[in-house]
Parts: C-alpha cells; structure tokens; sequence
C-alpha cells in the first residue's frame, strides 16, 4: 500500500491539519491546566485557523481570567474545572482515551507529572514497548527539507536501549510526514569511534550496524556524525566522505539532551527556524511547548500533533 503523502516543508503540514478539519469537525485537543496565557492564545489561534478545537481543563475562574485579559474569546470551547495538576491531567488523558480528544497539550502543569499521567499502566495510554522522546520538525536552514532532531527534552542521558527507541519514535514521525526510507544521522562530536572517552560514538557504530540488519526498516541510518557531515552536502565533499545520509540527513539523533536541547533553541534562535515539537512514544501526540517557543512555533506544534494523531488513526 502507498504511504501518507509526503509532507516536504511546514506550509505543507499546516495543509495536512486543515484537511482532518475539512468538513468543520475540528480535531480536539485537550489542554491540561488551561490556566496560562501563551497556551490558551495557541489554542485560539489553532481554532480560527481551522487545525484543532481546545477542551479547556483547568481552574476555570483563572482560565476566564486570563483568557479576559489578554482579550482571548474561549466562549465556545468546552470547560472541564479541574484545579489541581493531578485531576487536570487525568481527565487530559481520560478525553483521549474515550475518544472526545485526539491529542493533548501541556497547559499550566510540569512536563514530569502529564507525561507520568500519559504513562500510567492503568489510566494512560502508554505504548506496549516504547520510551517517550521528544521531536522536533523544522525547516532545514542549510537547504530548506523538512528535519527532524530528537531528543530535546525528554531523556536526560539515554542510553543505548533508549536510543534505540528514540531512534524508532522519530522514524515513526518521518514516517508519518510521508518521508521514504529516512536518513538517520546519529550525532558526536567526530565521525571516528573514540570509546571510552566518547561513548555516543560507539553508540553510533552500533546503531548504524543495528541498521544493516534490518533493525530500522528501510531508513539509513550512519553513526557516529559531526553536524557539518550531516547535514552539509559541501561539508561531506570537502572532506571527502561518500554516504548517501552525509549532508541529507532528515533525521538528527543527539547524543544527549544537553546536546539536543542546544541543537534545537540554536536552530529556534541563531537561526529564526520555526520548530513544531511534540514528545511521543505513547498513543497520543503531546505538546509541549516552551515559553520560550514563538506563537509560530506554538501553532505548528499543534498541527504536527493533529497530522500524527490523523495518520495514525485506525
């Protein structure tokens, strides 16, 4: 069967959101602790452009508040009061689960407590085999593709297990963006196997043998990888390294998240890139945003979450 039509920049992507609305039933997502500005303007926003309809958890008489003062209408958005993190979160998860929500997003609550909430055995959603990653989508500064990069903010120091697993959940993103046979550069600080005093470069010499046993699928994968090789094609011929994921990558593996957390705010700040995030592993697409993400960076977020909880869809 033919894969989901490739999505090649956020133009793109932002279409393939609109199109699950098509008809005026909007995807909803349900936003967890509502109470919090920057995420209610996101939410109205993703409204009137069309990509998904919040369900509002949360200290409702605060939500109201907030909403009023920064001049945002959420008169039309379904209310759920739930004042402490705990019930706010559960009833998040609990609208996925019962199918009134197809994503959730992170409102006025820590990263740690919904994403235990997504995990529980016996009231989230957690994926059979698979840890939580963070990805993020962005458009390529070097030549404009589509680039994933992972892991910014979930897993600390991952191990070769866990890379594994980060490895598979941003594939399955790629996937789902339609991208064929990804090209997976898994990132160090050379290309050259320096164990002990570099783990992740063995890291990366065992994920890109774990490749060529059919591991992965069909992606590319090649580790270890400096930056410049992997995603500069003139780069890679200067310093004549021949390898069809050496300067096109489309997928960006850290070594860590002090790593992955720098890649991304450099990509969002130094170079002006708008990044659509979102951490999955579960069965249900969360946002995350940061205070420090753009409004645009807030909006794509969402739409990367419609478009995953859409593809996905039995």
């Amino acid at each position: 069967m033919p894969g989901p039509t490739p999505i090649t920049n956020l133009r793109e992507l932002v279409q393939a959101a609109l199109d699950h609305g098509a008809g005026g039933v909007l995807p909803k997502v349900a936003i967890a602790r509502s109470a919090e500005g920057f995420v209610l303007r996101a939410g109205v926003e993703a409204f009137e452009r069309g990509v998904a309809e919040p369900v509002l958890v949360g200290d409702m008489d605060e939500t109201e508040r907030i909403a009023e003062e920064r001049g945002l209408d959420i008169s039309r958005f379904r209310k759920i009061h739930a004042a402490e993190d705990d019930r706010a979160v559960f009833e998040a998860v609990r609208l996925f689960r019962e199918g009134e929500a197809r994503f959730i997003m992170k409102g006025l609550v820590s990263t740690a407590i919904l994403l235990r909430a997504v995990l529980n055995k016996e009231t989230g959603v957690p994926h059979p085999s698979r840890i939580l990653s963070h990805v993020a989508v962005c458009e390529s500064p070097v030549d404009g593709h589509l680039m994933l990069v992972t892991d910014a903010g979930v897993n600390i120091a991952p191990t070769l297990q866990r890379k594994i697993d980060i490895l598979k959940n941003g594939l399955d993103v790629a996937r789902a963006l339609g991208i064929e046979s990804p090209r997976c550069a898994i990132l160090a600080a050379t290309e050259k196997i320096n164990y002990p005093a570099m783990p992740a470069t063995l890291d990366g010499d065992i994920l890109t043998k774990m490749a060529r046993q059919g591991e992965f699928g069909d992606a590319r994968v090649l580790g270890p990888l400096s930056l410049d090789l992997a995603v500069s094609r003139e780069a890679a011929a200067t310093k004549r390294f021949d390898d069809p994921v050496a300067g096109n990558a489309d997928i960006l593996v850290a070594p860590n998240i002090e790593a992955g957390n720098v890649l991304y705010k450099a990509l969002s700040t130094l170079s002006g890139c708008v990044m659509a995030s979102v951490v999955v592993g579960s069965r249900v697409p969360v946002v995350v945003p940061s205070r420090g993400d753009s409004d645009a960076s807030k909006f794509h977020s969402i739409a990367l979450a419609s478009v995953l909880a859409g593809r996905s869809a039995p």
